[in-house]
């Protein structure tokens, strides 16, 4: 005896039907991973970008540089009117190699592209040909604002509760005009970093620079 014919065919739709249950979930099993993955990553470049923005902004240095132009640049300034959106000399640069170079870095953020760079100068004074080393920090970047703040006992007493209120605080930091870039030039008690990311939406972050 055998099989008929509608029998064969009612296995045939039983073990397609069987077949597309499991092909489904073996799929969303794989989108899900996926999606982990792709999430884990993009946490990791966030998380990977405010490190490198924090440790920068903590070892900030008191020390004005000149430009590839000869002029006097301050230790730090910045906002829409600056040439970058944030420029500022950094202590810490590790010198495992031993080269004959100062401990000091001048390190510059801005926005391109929608995306967040960092360049860093292999010297602080530098000449027309000096070539920054620029490293891409973070993709889908919308905008980019930064707020400074001039008075560090301002804040403390504005500041009673769990909000900072910044909506007024200094949105370019730059030296006054007829003011030459040194010494005399003060640095900002913090900086307010607020940015929009395509994915994830606002973000703000707030750094009390050291006192210098």
């Amino acid at each position: 005896s055998g099989f008929t014919l509608v029998e064969v065919l009612i296995a045939l739709a039983i073990t397609a039907f069987i077949a597309t249950i499991a092909y489904t979930s073996l799929s969303t099993v794989i989108d899900g991973v996926d999606r982990s993955r792709a999430v884990a990553q993009r946490t990791y470049e966030i998380n990977r970008t405010w490190m490198i923005i924090s440790r920068d902004l903590r070892q900030l240095a008191a020390r004005p540089v000149r430009d590839e132009f000869g002029e006097d640049e301050p230790a730090l300034v910045g906002g829409p009117a600056a040439r970058y959106l944030l420029s500022f000399t950094r202590i810490g640069w590790h010198n495992t190699a031993g080269l004959p170079r100062s401990h000091l870095q001048r390190v510059t953020y801005r926005l391109e592209d929608d995306a967040l760079w960092r360049d860093s100068y292999p010297v602080l004074d530098r000449a027309g040909d000096t070539e920054p080393q620029s490293a891409r920090l973070l993709d889908g970047v919308t905008y980019l604002e930064l707020g400074f703040l001039d008075n560090a006992a301002r804040a403390q007493a504005a500041g009673r509760g769990t909000s900072l209120e910044t909506r007024d605080w200094a949105e370019n930091w730059l030296p006054d005009s007829g003011v030459v870039a040194g010494a005399g030039v003060p640095l900002p008690a913090a900086v307010e970093w607020r940015m929009e990311l395509e994915d994830w939406g606002e973000m703000r972050r707030l750094y009390v620079l050291p006192p210098l």
